[in-house]
């Protein structure tokens, strides 16, 4: 892997994940997806790390995968090239700490593959989004899986159709982000909201976020059954407890992560 164009660092329980190809605007080569991913796992398995945080450096957040790449593969390394960029995607969605996508000036392509993969996400105002691989003879067929269960099939295939552009606040309208925020505030708001996950239970989070994955594509009864068995789970533990007693006597709760 080449060296640096991943960067991770840790404040307190919050793991922060830095792209680091600012002048190639972090788009995705194999190095950087394998990094990318790597850094994912390496958090999930951190008892200390609650929330991750995704961030790009530079300019950009991150603007797809880079296209010179593309050329002098056959069938099968195709499969497995984009199988690489897309495992980031998947990752996110197995964690059970909780992922934010802080997005700033450009996030299309893969880039806006991130941000529907990730759990919560913020971007600074005149953030653009798009799945822009349709203007170059492509298609964004691995971000349409996350956008489509952010947006639903109407708003994603005008995104992945068109290849338009859209700005932060019609993202945010259409929940595709969660926040706006200044230019300025990017970094200060995202870290707010990363501690007040990372102050929750990370037992009761990261039980619940598995869950809510698991449930999603199932029938709706299932899901009933799938959830109440996770909650019967999560009573036993002794953060619900700890976390129960704590609101009743009107104390902080002291989380035992068990």
């Amino acid at each position: 892997m080449a060296d640096n164009v991943i960067l991770k660092e840790k404040k307190g329980h919050i793991g922060i994940i830095t792209l680091n190809r600012p002048d190639q605007l972090n788009t995705f080569s194999s190095s950087l997806a394998t990094g990318f991913n790597n850094a994912l796992i390496d958090f999930e398995q951190d008892d200390e790390t609650r929330v991750v945080i995704i961030k790009g450096a530079g300019k950009s957040f991150c603007a797809g995968i880079d296209v010179s790449e593309l050329e002098g593969k056959n069938v099968l390394e195709y499969y497995e090239w984009i199988t690489l960029m897309e495992n980031p995607f998947i990752t996110i969605s197995k964690m059970g700490k909780p992922v934010i996508a802080s997005a700033h000036n450009i996030a299309v392509a893969n880039g806006i593959g991130i941000v529907a993969a990730s759990d919560l996400a913020i971007a600074t105002e005149g953030t653009k989004f798009g799945a822009t691989a349709v203007n170059v003879g492509l298609f964004c067929m691995g971000p349409a899986i996350p956008l489509s269960r952010n947006l639903g099939r109407k708003k994603t295939l005008e995104l992945l159709l068109t290849g338009d552009l859209i700005e932060a606040a019609e993202a945010e309208r259409i929940g595709l982000i969660n926040k706006v925020v200044p230019k300025d505030k990017l970094e200060e708001k995202t870290m707010e909201l990363a501690e007040k996950l990372a102050a929750k239970s990370p037992l009761g989070v990261q039980l619940g976020k598995k869950s809510f994955y698991k449930m999603s594509d199932l029938e709706y009864d299932k899901a009933f059954e799938l959830t109440a068995n996770h909650f019967a789970t999560l009573c036993t533990t002794e953060d619900a407890h700890e976390g129960v007693d704590a609101f009743l006597n009107k104390r902080k709760p002291n989380w035992k992560l068990k």
